[in-house]
C-alpha cells in the first residue's frame, strides 16, 4: 500500500471489513443501498444560519434543492453544488456535510442540487438539471438574497464533471459565473492513462467502477466525446477562475490535472491543488483531513471574489 494518511488507511480498512460487494457488480438500486451502508452519521454537523428544502421547476418537472445560508444578510455570493457518486449515487443528504462546511467557512449561500440519476435518467438529464438550477438561481437572485454577479459552480467527482460542463454552457449562454470549484473532476471518458493504470484497484474508486458508472450515465458511447460529458474537449477560453483539486491515489488524477493545465493554456486563472497522501472521495468524508480540505477550499473560493 502506498504512503497514505493514517485516517485514509483506517477508512480503507473499514470498507474492507464491511464486506460490501464491488459496486460495479450490483444493480444501481443495490449500489445505492450499499453506498448508504458506507455513510456513517456525521459526528458534529457544522452549524449554519438556515437550511431550506424546496423544489425548482425544470421543463414541466421539478428538481429538489437544499439551500444553506451562512447568515441573514442579503446579496451574498452563492455556490451551486453538484454532488458526486458517478451520476448514479448520492443525494442531498450525502452532500450535506460538504455543503455545511462550504457555506460556513466561505460565507456563501450554497444551493445543493438533487439532479436526476442514471440509469433511470441517462445523459443529458443530470447536466440539464444542473444547468437549469444554475439559471434559476441567477434569475431568482433577489428572492434568494444573493448577488447574481457572484454565482460560483462546484462539485466533486461526477459533480465536478457536471460543474465544469455547466461553466462552459453558462459562458456560451452569457450566464455570468464568478468561479469554479472542481474537486477531483471527471473530464473525459478514455479510462486509459497513467493514473488509471496506477490506481486501477485498492483505493476505493476503481477502474471497473468508473467503467460501470459511464455505462449507466452515457450508455451510448458515441456521446462520450460530447463536451457536456467530456469538458476537456471544449474551447475553455473565458471560463471563470477555477480551483481544481486532484489527489495522487485516484484513477481521475491525470484527467483532473490535464483539465487544469488545459484551462491555464487557454488563459483561465486556475488555482491547482494536489494532495499526495489520500484517495478519491476524502473531501466528503467526516475525517480531519477532509474537514481541513473543505475549510481551505471555502477560504480559497472566498478569496477568488476579492
Amino acid at each position: 500500500m502506498a504512503q497514505l494518511n493514517p485516517e485514509i488507511l483506517a477508512v480503507l480498512s473499514a470498507i474492507e471489513e464491511a464486506q460490501i460487494p464491488p459496486l460495479h457488480t450490483l444493480s444501481a438500486v443495490e449500489a445505492r443501498e450499499a453506498f448508504l451502508k458506507l455513510r456513517a452519521p456525521v459526528a458534529q454537523p457544522t452549524e449554519v444560519s438556515s437550511v431550506t428544502d424546496r423544489t425548482v421547476p425544470v421543463e414541466g418537472s421539478e428538481v429538489a434543492v437544499r439551500i444553506y445560508r451562512p447568515n441573514t444578510h442579503q446579496d451574498l455570493p452563492v455556490l451551486v453544488w453538484l454532488h458526486g457518486g458517478g451520476w448514479v449515487l448520492g443525494d442531498l443528504d450525502s452532500a450535506d456535510l460538504v455543503c455545511r462546511d462550504l457555506c460556513h467557512y466561505s460565507g456563501f449561500v450554497v444551493v445543493s442540487v438533487d439532479y436526476r440519476l442514471a440509469p433511470e435518467s441517462v445523459f443529458p438529464a443530470a447536466f440539464d438539471d444542473s444547468f437549469a438550477v444554475t439559471k434559476w438561481v441567477h434569475d431568482n437572485a433577489s428572492d434568494l438574497g444573493i448577488d447574481p454577479q457572484k454565482i460560483a459552480i462546484g462539485g466533486d467527482s461526477a459533480g465536478g464533471n457536471l460543474a465544469a460542463a455547466v461553466a462552459i454552457a453558462a459562458r456560451d449562454q452569457q450566464l455570468p459565473l464568478c468561479a469554479q470549484l472542481l474537486i477531483y473532476p471527471v473530464t473525459e471518458a478514455a479510462l486509459d492513462n497513467a493514473s488509471y493504470r496506477e490506481n486501477a484497484d485498492g483505493y476505493f474508486l476503481t477502474k471497473p467502477m468508473m467503467a460501470w458508472f459511464w455505462d449507466q450515465y452515457v450508455p451510448d458511447k458515441t456521446q462520450r466525446t460530447d463536451i457536456r460529458v467530456a469538458p476537456i474537449n471544449a474551447d475553455l477560453k473565458d471560463l471563470p477562475p477555477a480551483i481544481v483539486l486532484t489527489v495522487e491515489h485516484d484513477p481521475l488524477r491525470d484527467e483532473g490535472i490535464a483539465y487544469a493545465n488545459a484551462m491555464v493554456a487557454q488563459g483561465v486563472n486556475v488555482h491547482p491543488i494536489h494532495v499526495s497522501d489520500t484517495i478519491h472521495g476524502y473531501f466528503g468524508m467526516d475525517i480531519e483531513c477532509g474537514k481541513s480540505e473543505r475549510i481551505d477550499a471555502a477560504h480559497l473560493l472566498r478569496e477568488l471574489l476579492q
